[in-house]
Formats: C-alpha cells, sequence, structure tokens
C-alpha cells in the first residue's frame, strides 16, 4: 500500500507541476499493481484525477494563474467530447482502451521529450473554432481511454490560445477537472450496466496523497524550469509505457 501511496503522491506533483500526467499514472497504478479491471481501473482514475485538478486548480486561481476564456473556449466543448468519448467506450473492450491508452502514453512521452518552445514568447492567439475543436478532440479521447488530457492540453492552450507555459498549466487543471467530472459520469452508469464496482476506499487514499502532492507541486512550479520538468516527465512516460506495451504482449 505503501508504494500505492507513494505512486498518488507522484501524480498530485505532476498534476501541480505541469498540469498533466494524473491518468497516464493512474490507470497502470489501479490496474496492475491493485490488480483492478482496465474498466474499473479507468472509471477510477477519472475520479481520482478529477478531484486531485480541482483542488491543485485553487492555488493557481488564487495566484491569478488561470484564463478564463480558454476555459470556457476549450474546456466547455472539452466536457461535451468527454461524455462522447466514454459513451463510445461501451463498445471496446477493456483491452483495447488499456491499448490505446498505452499508445497515447508513448506518443505524449515522444512529445514532452521533445516539446515545442512554449515559452519563447507570446503567440498570436488561433481562431476561436481550432481551440473549440481542439477541446473537443482532447475530450473525446480523455472520455474514451480516461486521460484527463493535460499532456495535451497544456502546449494546445499554449500554441493556439496564445498563452504563457505557466499560465496554460493553471488553466489546464480546472479543464482537466471538468472533463473528468464529464466522463466519469458517463463510465460510472458504464460500470453499472456491466455490474462492476469501484473502491471507494482505496480512490479515497489515492485523493488524499495526491491532492497533497498537488499542493506541493504547485508550490514549487515556479521555482523549476518547466522544460526540465517535461523532458524528465516524458522519459517516464516511456518507461512506463514500454512496461505496459510488454505486459500487453506478453502478460
Amino acid at each position: 500500500m505503501l508504494i500505492v501511496l507513494l505512486g498518488a503522491l507522484a501524480i498530485g506533483v505532476s498534476l501541480g507541476l505541469m498540469g498533466s500526467g494524473g491518468s497516464i499514472l493512474t490507470v497502470p497504478i489501479l490496474h496492475y499493481l491493485l490488480d483492478q479491471e482496465e474498466k474499473v481501473a479507468i472509471t477510477g482514475s477519472l475520479l481520482v484525477v478529477g478531484s486531485i485538478a480541482l483542488v491543485g486548480s485553487l492555488l493557481n486561481v488564487a495566484r491569478g494563474q488561470v484564463h478564463w476564456r480558454s476555459v470556457f473556449w476549450f474546456g466547455l466543448p472539452g466536457m461535451a467530447g468527454t461524455w462522447f468519448g466514454a459513451l463510445l467506450s461501451k463498445l471496446a473492450s477493456g483491452t483495447f482502451q488499456l491499448a490505446l491508452f498505452d499508445a497515447v502514453m508513448l506518443t505524449a512521452g515522444v512529445f514532452m521529450l521533445r516539446p515545442p518552445r512554449l515559452d519563447s514568447g507570446p503567440h498570436k492567439e488561433k481562431a476561436r473554432w481550432k481551440i473549440v475543436i481542439d477541446g473537443l478532440l482532447v475530450g473525446a479521447l480523455t472520455g474514451f481511454v480516461g486521460v484527463g488530457g493535460g499532456f495535451m492540453i497544456v502546449p494546445a492552450l499554449a500554441l493556439l490560445g496564445g498563452l504563457s507555459m505557466r499560465l496554460a498549466v493553471g488553466t489546464s487543471l480546472i479543464i482537466i477537472a471538468a472533463n473528468s467530472v464529464s466522463g466519469f459520469a458517463r463510465h460510472f452508469q458504464n460500470l453499472r450496466e456491466l455490474h462492476l464496482e469501484l473502491d471507494f476506499h482505496v480512490l479515497g487514499w489515492f485523493v488524499g496523497a495526491g491532492v497533497v502532492g498537488s499542493l506541493l507541486g504547485g508550490l514549487v512550479s515556479n521555482k523549476v524550469p518547466q522544460g526540465t520538468l517535461q523532458r524528465g516527465f516524458g522519459g517516464l512516460l516511456l518507461l512506463a509505457g514500454l512496461a505496459i506495451l510488454g505486459a500487453l504482449l506478453f502478460g
């Protein structure tokens, strides 16, 4: 259990520091370490990450590091996309969802190892319809495979919305929380139809440790170069993704 709590703490730190990485760490822990069925792990992950992101976002709101127009134009379409993606997930097996999840993890790892130059200066804000479409697509992926989508939300807000890296990270937590709530509502209904249940005792411990990690990550986020964090996290994603790939192929 200690390893699980340390993992939850790391999930919170990742969300607090980079506004991403929560579900990509939570699903493997719930599935492989706690032996939860794939669909149960995905649903539980959305509850855990959404709760941690919501609490962590309060610190960014207090700092004024939230771009509310982006929450509206990106976040609201994302909630709709998440619900639709979760609805579609009923048609897929848990193994397929986990395989797609692993593909997302590996892609995110490569992307974070070669991040765009988000801190190189202000960007021209793109058309709002492009931001809406991006929010819908990220939300649909969130709902289908049970990821918060922060590793896509942060660069999307910076490149499409013209936000600084710091502001994009702060804004992403609120969007992650909103997407997770929408996705969890639909996935929870899916579990009931499949007669599967969540272990709320374990998830409660996850949320508690994750919130502590998120607050710690948020407090030190302004002192650590974001580029260094992204590259380090990208390496972790690749290692974890390759381990899951090995388990899927040979487990």
